[in-house]
């Protein structure tokens, strides 16, 4: 039997990944275009064309980690071994993306592509890990939640690190130079991240034993086929991801340019970081009484609310703070119960074809993901020349608004898109059953869910999972 202190070790220790995690992709989405336009000197449309290459080719290496990890078999197990072996790689990758070499404008834009393509498969190896290891942790609906929760509060806490202290960290220890400053900054955030990928990696254990027999490729994709549950999270990932990349790539564009308060960006980005962990201890609470869908949309209706308060504040400082807020509660709502949705058609897959492919479905996920923040990274690129966006010049009114665009009025239509797609998810109403035969089909013990986890607070759904 594991013990209440053995359950929250595991809940620490997989809570940890995702700060490691936030500390370098809070940096890329919130600060890598602006440090590649503004810093290392490159053209918006060579930035943009950077990005859109590196993040499909990212997304192609997601879904061939998935078929590894499904094929990993190890004394570890299938998922946790490449926290272990990813941690080295992942935090020299990320120092090396933020170094400005002194090589010329060719040379420079060779090597962000060779730095950032690697951070980015580095990036994959200890990501896509972190969600296909969920379904083996434990097979019950509400301690997934519980581990998506605190994943979610961790991601929020190391996101906030670097909303607060990039800032005033590049100007402290670049001395006068921002190349500098962002170059050590990094450093500090690298060496953290690969220690903490150490700690999740001793702490967490795949302790439900899911399809051990060898599967092919072609019986790996069988698992997707049918799987409408699915379908509809994975399409639901492109509006929802896409509206929040569009959002964080741009917010040091708008207050730098169209508000005129660059010194608000860390105030604003730690808001944004800090106050969905308000709605990430909320989401739990909230799930015991309804189902994961309808809360998904409950979030993203109040994250929306708060980015129509922004787009109608103006540059009055107060509208765009209280906006910031309501939508950072909102995201915080919907974040967790997206992370413990992600599980959900795993085993939806497995119970109608027989196949587990955790780790190829997991990866698929991240695969969409990065099209969406490839596409939402090119795309304001786009806007922004077609808006005649020029580095550190005063903007003329197109480049306002195409500024404007990126930051509010975009990620709302996306929004508004992911709230009507998910009213044809489906799973929650019959998500019990599928779990209760896939229990008698796979017997084991699951010893995540015992008297010490009932102990630890949680009670079985009624009717969510």
């Amino acid at each position: 039997m594991v013990t209440k202190t053995g359950i929250w070790k595991q809940r620490l220790g997989y809570g940890v990944a995702d700060f490691a995690c936030n500390l370098i992709w809070q940096m890329i989405t919130l600060y890598l275009m602006f440090f590649y336009t503004d810093v290392m000197g490159l053209e918006v449309l060579a930035v943009s064309a950077l990005l859109l290459v590196t993040r499909i080719v990212d997304g192609v290496a997601d879904a061939v980690m998935g078929i590894i990890i499904d094929k990993t078999r190890t004394r570890w197990g299938k998922s946790r071994p490449y926290f272990l072996f990813g941690a080295i790689p992942f935090g020299l990758l990320g120092i090396l993306t933020f170094y400005v070499p002194d090589i010329g404008p060719v040379g420079k834009l060779i090597y962000a592509y060779i730095t950032y393509m690697g951070l980015s498969l580095a990036y994959t190896m200890v990501n896509i890990p972190m969600a296909s290891i969920l379904p083996s942790l434990t097979r019950d609906g509400q301690e997934r939640t519980m581990l998506a929760t605190i994943r979610i509060i961790f991601s929020f806490i190391g996101a906030t690190a670097v909303s607060v202290l990039t800032m005033p960290l590049v100007k402290m220890l670049g001395n006068g130079s921002q190349a500098q400053g962002f170059f050590w900054t990094m450093v500090i955030f690298s060496v953290v991240g690969m220690m903490m990928f150490f700690v999740t990696f001793k702490n967490v254990e795949e302790k439900v034993k899911l399809q051990q027999e060898k599967v092919t490729v072609t019986q790996t994709f069988s698992a997707l086929k049918g799987n409408k549950p699915w379908y509809i999270f994975a399409a639901n990932i492109i509006f929802m991801f896409g509206g929040m990349f569009f959002h964080q790539g741009s917010l040091i564009y708008y207050f730098t340019y169209y508000v005129n308060r660059p010194d608000l960006i860390g105030l604003i980005a730690g808001i944004g970081s800090l106050i969905p962990i308000i709605g990430t201890f909320i989401a739990p609470l909230l799930a015991r009484h309804m189902y994961k869908r309808k809360l998904f949309q409950i979030g993203s209706v109040i994250n929306l609310a708060g980015l129509l308060m922004m787009l109608i504040s103006g540059t009055n400082v107060f509208g765009l703070i209280a906006g910031a807020v309501i939508a950072g509660l909102g995201n915080g709502v919907r974040m967790p119960i997206y992370f413990s949705m992600q599980a959900d058609p795993v085993d939806y897959g497995e119970w109608k074809s027989g196949i587990s492919a955790g780790g190829f479905i997991s990866s698929i996920n991240g695969f969409i993901g990065k099209v969406a923040m490839a596409l939402a990274g090119a795309l304001s690129g786009v806007f922004l020349t077609w808006g005649h966006y020029i580095p550190n010049q005063t903007q003329s009114a197109s480049g306002l608004f195409a500024i404007q665009l990126n930051y509010l009025i975009i990620p709302m239509i996306l929004t508004v898109i992911s709230i009507m797609m998910m009213f044809f998810y489906r799973l929650d109403h019959i998500f019990p059953q599928i779990r209760a035969e896939l229990q008698e089909r796979n017997p084991e013990p699951d010893d995540s869910l015992d008297e010490a986890t009932l102990a630890a607070g949680n009670k079985p759904f009624p009717h969510s999972v």
